[in-house]
């Protein structure tokens, strides 16, 4: 494909001589080496993974016998085969890295996880992987900056940065940050008791919900007088149950 694509052909004409979609020559004809157009999927973690950089290191310093290896492994706790740490040491032989795990990239849930959850509340992988993470895609740092100087605010109810921060959320550069800042400063009234105050409007939107609810229930089709004799039995009933008094078991 790189030798077609050299002598100034496009990658369509490429494309319809090799059978190939346009897309597929594209990315092989950007390709600078093979390595980049491997879908080699992560490899699973091992016993062997706590002992690479010991191996590393007894290569480096000239042992290569993988029988060696494996017996000085095994003085220090490893338990698992000697084909385990045969075949970690076959890629240097070659001229390779040695065979180390690879991580596989975290989803975009995954990641707004790591971003909004408290750093004291997430695991020790975590806060090992995401500085790296956001190293990587200056992006998401901004974005990590942000949401934790908005749980700041929060943590200890003090609105007073809320000007502050709005600017550089509305400066971020990022559309759905800039859209979000446009919304906050149009309910800034709202906002700034929301962060201040215990108080929050999370019953009467479980009450909307559940309106909602009822309406889906009865597929639509559910007229306003039907929909409050619903919904007031439902009050009525829920009221109900958590006034019943506890009866103490014998």
């Amino acid at each position: 494909m790189q030798a077609l694509t050299r002598t100034g052909r496009s990658h369509s004409s490429v494309a319809r001589e090799l059978g190939l979609d346009r897309r597929t020559v594209g990315k092989y004809a950007r390709a600078r080496t093979w390595q980049e157009v491997m879908r080699r999927p992560p490899r699973k973690p091992s016993a062997l993974d706590p002992y690479l950089d010991y191996l590393q290191q007894r290569w480096d310093e000239g042992q290569h016998s993988a029988k060696i290896l494996h017996a000085e492994l095994q003085t220090k706790g490893y338990l698992g085969h000697y084909q385990r740490v045969k075949m970690a040491v076959a890629p240097p032989r070659r001229g390779l890295p040695l065979d180390e795990p690879r991580e596989r990239p975290p989803s975009p849930h995954e990641t707004a996880r790591w971003i909004t959850t408290h750093p004291h509340r997430r695991h020790l992988h975590i806060n090992d992987r995401l500085p790296r993470l956001l190293e990587h895609c200056p992006e998401l740092k901004v974005t990590h900056d942000l949401v934790r100087r908005f749980a700041v605010m929060l943590d200890n109810r003090d609105a007073t940065p809320l000007p502050g921060w709005l600017n550089d959320l509305a400066h971020s550069g990022l559309a759905p940050l800039v859209s979000l800042a446009g919304a906050l400063r149009e309910d800034r009234h709202a906002v700034a008791p929301g962060i201040t105050t215990p108080y929050n409007s999370g019953v009467n939107e479980g009450r909307i919900t559940d309106v909602k609810l009822q309406k889906r229930l009865m597929a639509g089709r559910a007229g306003v007088p039907l929909l409050r004799h619903r919904v007031v039995l439902i009050a009525h009933l829920r009221r109900r149950y958590t006034e019943r008094p506890t009866v103490s078991s014998r």
